[in-house]
């Protein structure tokens, strides 16, 4: 990914709580040299010293089956983006475009049952623990587990290297950074409203 020095993002902590919050994301890998892709929720994990990307994608998925013949696996990550228009600038310009994603590189490889099993544990204790009936692993059914995972394959992908880039009008001077961040607010779309609190959050964080 193509990341201007404004917009480079290394803070791991920085990246890893953005992954964890924009867990919907993008695995690519290459099947007889065309690229493919799978969107999923994933979660990102420490095991012992090494840091992996962690899925399950269905049985019938063709995808999983290159992961053993592939070098590289990309999976991306996307936050908020809008349209940034130059009327709010002080000064002539031209229209650009806000976001944030996050591009992650590793070898990826299948999960043994045990490992899916905690795999999904996990997943559902993160999206279902603040809910009034909660669907946890523990109370289902082991007759809907069995379907279920028939039905699966898990992954994990061990990180290798991680590009990010937050894109977000830091070389634009102060006034013009408040405006656009007032300008966005008043957008309809919630992208652009997103983004207003993503700018804001960062001006904050770095008084």
């Amino acid at each position: 990914m193509f990341i201007p020095k404004y917009y480079k993002v290394t803070d791991f902590d920085e990246i890893r709580n953005f992954v964890q919050e924009n867990s919907f994301g993008t695995i690519v890998t290459t099947k007889q040299g065309k690229p493919i892709a799978t969107h999923l929720p994933l979660g990102l994990n420490k095991i012992g010293d090494d840091y992996y990307i962690s899925g399950h994608m269905a049985y019938g998925n063709p995808q999983w089956r290159t992961f053993e013949t592939s070098e590289d696996v990309l999976v991306m990550f996307q936050g908020p983006h809008a349209y940034i228009s130059s009327s709010w600038y002080e000064h002539e310009n031209v229209p650009t475009w806000n976001y944030q994603a996050v591009h992650i590189y590793g070898v990826a490889s299948i999960l043994n049952e045990e490992e899916l099993k905690q795999e999904l544990t996990t997943m559902l204790l993160k999206y279902e623990k603040h809910r009034d009936n909660p669907v946890l692993w523990e109370k289902l059914s082991p007759q809907v587990l069995e379907k279920e995972l028939k039905g699966i394959v898990g992954f994990k992908i061990k990180v290798k290297e991680i590009q990010a880039a937050y894109k977000l009008s830091q070389n634009r001077n102060d006034k013009d950074y408040l405006n656009i961040i007032e300008e966005l607010r008043e957008e309809e779309d919630i992208n652009s409203q997103q983004m207003a609190k993503v700018m804001e959050n960062r001006l904050r964080s770095e008084e």
